[in-house]
């Protein structure tokens, strides 16, 4: 509540979570073209608008309802790989269009890594539209749909939990367990429906070098009797020089010693 006059009531679509004006000005200004990602529990819209002194105008546009209309879509289309590909679909009009790249456009919504925001800017980003982003953010493992097969095959075929999480894979007859192999038919038929479109290939992971082992020390091998002997030989007259030249007794170690003048007190040396 306002406690003074100086208080100001925010913009409606500030206090409604719509717009983020200050996000919304430096995209503006920076006068490129912006791909708008809204997503809710049963569709994905990518849009890419441009800012005009008149409004915004859309570019080129895609929603999730357009896999089950034109491409044979039979999962729900509010998931992950939905997200994808519906970017794809939206990346390639754009193309189409002229449109060679854009900036992401969130909104409001959290940057949350492997979301079904970063699924669309991955679609628009294999269709060939340049969009500065974060390879960290892209998860590409949820792209494909794999945690999809993974979570039914852990849940098991049959099970209560299984026909009630996958209800609407199970009425359109396609298996969850499958459902990378559905996400890649797909894919192909959308680019397909593009002529002389080329989507951006996967590139392999690189495999790490294999550490290449310090050689290792030969381990020096046993001597002989033989080698024994002779390294004992050369040992002894050494022992024998070192015991001659040390002093037997303490008699000879003080007749050996240089003897001083002695001088008695208060006697002048000459």
């Amino acid at each position: 509540m306002a406690k003074n006059a100086s208080y100001r009531v925010k913009l409606r679509r500030r206090r409604e979570g719509k717009t983020d004006y200050q996000a919304r000005k430096a995209l503006v200004t920076s006068r490129k073209s912006r791909l708008v990602t809204r997503t809710s529990l049963r569709n994905v819209e990518a849009q890419i608008i441009i800012a005009k002194p008149h409004g915004d105008e859309v570019l080129a546009a895609a929603n999730s309802r357009e896999l089950i209309k034109k491409y044979g879509w039979k999962a729900p289309t509010g998931n992950i790989p939905a997200a994808y590909l519906t970017g794809l679909i939206c990346g390639l009009k754009a193309k189409t269009a002229g449109i060679t790249e854009a900036i992401l456009d969130i909104g409001l919504v959290s940057p949350t890594k492997g979301s079904r925001t970063f699924a669309v800017l991955s679609g628009v980003v294999d269709a060939g539209v340049e969009v500065p982003h974060s390879e960290e953010k892209i998860v590409k493992e949820r792209i494909k749909g794999e945690h999809i097969s993974k979570y039914a095959k852990n849940v098991g075929a049959g099970s209560e939990e299984y026909n009630a999480k996958f209800s609407q894979y199970i009425a359109k007859g396609v298996a969850p367990e499958k459902i990378s192999e559905h996400v890649s038919k797909v894919k192909a038929d959308i680019i397909a429906s593009f002529k002389g479109a080329k989507i951006a290939e996967e590139e392999p992971t690189p495999k790490a070098a294999p550490k290449e082992k310090a050689p290792k020390e030969a381990a020096p091998k046993p001597k002989t009797a033989k080698q024994k002997e002779k390294a004992a030989a050369k040992e002894e007259p050494k022992e024998k020089a070192a015991k001659e030249r040390a002093p037997k007794t303490k008699t000879e170690a003080a007749s050996k010693a240089p003897k001083e003048k002695a001088t008695k007190k208060g006697v002048k040396k000459e």
